[in-house]
């Protein structure tokens, strides 16, 4: 039998300047490469023109795509979930519902039964984390867990042992992703290493400009730099030169950069939320600390610094993480899922 036309529905903004490439671009991209048809939507910012251009899609596509898979996410782009799944029934094409967000969990209690309507309407239901399934199953529902595969090619692994104190931190400039936590540790680290820095990158999205007047309260402006949002090169060069990533959020799932980081070979501390304890093993994977605790993680830090055989225990690990979510090493369960869409 040929291969599955696919069409994927969700925040596929990554071709967008200064936007995140989404993991169903990743997975798209990966699945088009290998021979699969594959249609996406919708491309636009915009919440509400992306809404009117995914209807479109989704209606044309009636005779151009065997499968829909629908990215799902909390809060307002739920709403999208929802009329986009009701549209995939219209349309008459199997549904594969891909979760996503450490909220979703938190908005399922929230909303239980419009929840329940949406996957309800999904053939299968897929997650990247165990997080997501561990809970949905609790639900009575069977979930799929399938990481997304990174192309390792794109994440030269640097091994890491007698690290410096050289901090990078990667995420949208978003409350959830607490980026000031990341300079409130900076400032902790100055009394015991001076030498620190700090390098911050990503979108723009709200608290830029909060962080960058916190840093000079604290008398950081000459140890924090803002490198903007990151593309591939951007990414190679500035892993490169650092060596520790910081992940500071207070609500996560499986997040793309916490999976590059350790792709590159950077010892990884994070804050112990959502999916990150089924992501991450503490001092095998990654440092885990508590959420918010600023104390915590610099004291993390400072153990990676003057614990050698740490940082590389964790570089080595996470490079061999990475490996095991990478393509190769998942491929074959995409492939398997769609096969069963159809068969």
């Amino acid at each position: 039998m040929s291969q599955p036309r696919l069409g994927f529905v969700g925040p596929l903004l990554g071709r967008n300047p200064n936007w995140v490439i989404s993991q169903g671009e990743i997975l798209g991209a990966l699945l088009a490469e290998i021979g699969y048809p594959v249609k996406q939507t919708s491309f636009v910012p915009n919440r509400l023109l992306r809404l009117a251009d995914t209807i479109a899609h989704l209606l044309s596509w009636r005779n151009q795509v065997d499968v829909v898979i629908l990215m799902v996410f909390s809060g307002p782009a739920f709403g999208m979930a929802d009329i986009s799944s009701w549209l995939a029934r219209v349309i008459g094409k199997p549904l594969v519902l891909w979760l996503h967000g450490g909220n979703l969990p938190h908005f399922s209690q929230q909303h239980p039964a419009w929840v329940r309507r949406v996957l309800a309407r999904g053939k299968r239901i897929v997650s990247p984390s165990t997080y997501l399934a561990h809970f949905f199953a609790e639900w009575g529902y069977e979930i799929d867990v399938i990481p997304v595969g990174l192309d390792l090619e794109d994440y030269t692994y640097g091994h890491r042992q007698r690290v410096q104190p050289r901090l990078l931190w990667m995420r949208t400039f978003q409350d959830i992703y607490y980026p000031e936590m990341a300079v409130e540790v900076l400032a902790q680290l100055q009394g015991s290493c001076p030498e620190a820095t700090l390098t911050m990158a990503g979108q723009a999205k709200g608290t830029l400009a909060r962080v960058q007047a916190l840093s000079m309260a604290k008398g950081l402006a000459g140890k924090v730099r803002f490198a903007g949002f990151l593309d591939k090169a951007g990414k190679e060069r500035e892993f490169a030169r650092h060596d520790i990533f910081l992940n500071t959020n207070r609500v996560d799932n499986m997040p793309m950069s916490v999976m590059e980081a350790a792709a590159f070979g950077l010892p990884v501390v994070a804050t112990a939320v959502g999916g990150i304890p089924n992501l991450l093993e503490h001092e095998k994977t990654g440092l885990l600390v508590g959420n918010e605790d600023i104390v915590g993680m610099a004291t993390a830090v400072q153990r990676l610094l003057h614990e050698p055989d740490l940082a590389a225990r964790l570089s080595a690990n996470g490079r061999r993480l990475a490996e095991a979510n990478s393509w190769p090493a998942v491929k074959q369960q995409w492939v398997s899922l769609f096969a069963q869409m159809v068969s």
